[in-house]
């Protein structure tokens, strides 16, 4: 994943039946990560998009969120 100073991720949030799931994407690159949080158990993996994801996003029913969250399950802290 190329990560870089200059560029301000997305982030996107959805529920389903007890799972959360977290996606950062990088609207530069179309690069992200997705986070899937369910019965205390973190699963991450990198993402490539194409240029479609905001709209494949919306259409599966994804809302726009801040940082935070994703941010703090990713490091652990909850």
């Amino acid at each position: 994943m190329v990560l870089s100073k200059n560029i301000v991720h997305q982030y996107f949030k959805k529920e389903l039946e007890g799972t959360k799931i977290l996606v950062k994407v990088n609207p530069i690159h179309f690069q992200g990560t997705e986070l899937t949080i369910e019965d205390g158990k973190i699963e991450a993996r990198d993402l490539e998009f194409d240029d479609r994801i905001f709209g494949d996003l919306k259409a599966d029913g994804f809302q726009e969120v801040n940082a935070m969250e994703f941010n703090l399950y990713l490091s652990g802290l909850i």
